[in-house]
């Protein structure tokens, strides 16, 4: 049974992908500082599973604890790396915070690579290193470009040092996923997105304002150049993204990778607006939804959607679920987590 270890394993993308590991019977050893997160979220993996994976409260960027934490677990074989800090708007507030954090995590972790023969990685990128592109849908090859954004930034050079680190040393094998948009939850509501303070991300804005937790949701701009005037993302179920990490560290362990180092984009090929998505929830899970238009936020680029032949032939992944399974699932979720924080 190989043994991946999974940083940020306690959020959201984080958990789901455990979830499919564990289906998959790999053994999931989870390190999380659980700076935006809950350990509870162990118990829901459990329940779904039947196995409760391995865990530890961890700050990767503490290259003692991390050195530490692999001495005692020498037999992880694979890393997934999630742990990071995500939120576009804070990262331009804050962007020192967001280079020391995203970058020093990954340093440490492809130090620790290379001394301990750990030749197998699989990186959570994202769209935002492609900016705003000059062709829709986004290719692999696509230019990337300055990013919009200091956590934009950090993916792309996370990806630079990844390439870099394998091109001095190819015994390091890597699979950079570049996410659009993930939505949605599990189909049980054991575990779903879990944002800590105001949700930077639209769907846990649409939940907790359907919830009575937000008074209204804001919508930043309705003046991009776009069909409705509102930003167009590609907005993918997290189960499906959780899947495609499974099958990227598959292909590393079993050495199908074509190249040490390979990128592909996740998503569904689709485009969505946000006003779009807004009508949709309302549509789906028979709720009104109180909304406002608001100003543009800083960051934000006007419209991305991915092109996924090269995952869909490569990995042999695909995106199945619907936009309306996604929100279904997100509502299903969000009423759990409400309903489960009431009873304690």
């Amino acid at each position: 049974m190989q043994t991946v270890m999974v940083t940020g394993g306690t959020g959201y993308i984080g958990s789901h992908t455990a979830v499919e590991l564990i289906n998959e019977g790999f053994r999931v050893l989870i390190a999380d500082n659980l700076s935006n997160s809950e350990a509870g979220v162990l118990d829901g993996i459990e329940k779904i599973t039947g196995v409760r994976p391995g865990f530890e409260e961890l700050d990767i960027c503490d290259e003692a604890a991390l050195k530490s934490y692999l001495d005692r677990n020498p037999e992880i074989s694979a890393i997934i790396h999630f742990a990071a800090f995500k939120a576009v708007g804070e990262s331009v507030d804050k962007p020192l915070k967001y280079y020391r954090n995203n970058l020093v995590s990954l340093i440490n972790l492809l130090e620790q690579m290379l001394i301990r023969s750990i030749t197998n990685l699989v990186f959570s990128s994202s769209c935002t290193v492609y900016g705003q592109p000059d062709l829709l849908p986004v290719t692999e090859s696509a230019p990337v470009k300055k990013a919009g954004s200091p956590y934009g930034n950090t993916k792309k050079i996370s990806e630079d040092i990844i390439a870099d680190t394998i091109h001095s040393d190819p015994s390091i094998k890597a699979v950079s996923l570049r996410y659009f948009n993930p939505i949605g939850a599990h189909p049980s509501a054991l575990i779903g997105e879990l944002p800590r303070g105001v949700p930077d991300n639209l769907v846990p804005f649409i939940t907790q304002t359907a919830i009575g937790v937000r008074d209204v949701l804001k919508v930043f701009g309705d003046d991009y150049n776009t069909p409705d005037g509102s930003c167009i993302r590609d907005y993918l179920h997290v189960t499906d993204l959780a899947k495609a990490h499974v099958t990227a560290i598959k292909r590393l362990i079993e050495n199908k990778n074509k190249d040490n180092y390979e990128v592909f984009n996740l998503g569904t090929g689709q485009g969505v607006s946000v006003l779009e998505m807004i009508k949709t929830f309302e549509k789906v899970n028979s709720v009104s939804l109180n909304y406002t238009i608001t100003g543009r936020r800083p960051g934000d680029t006007e419209q991305v959607w991915a092109d996924t032949t090269l995952a869909n032939r490569e990995l042999g992944w695909k995106a199945g679920s619907s936009l309306e399974e996604a929100l279904a699932t997100a509502w299903k979720w969000e009423k759990y987590y409400r309903e489960s924080k009431q009873d304690k």
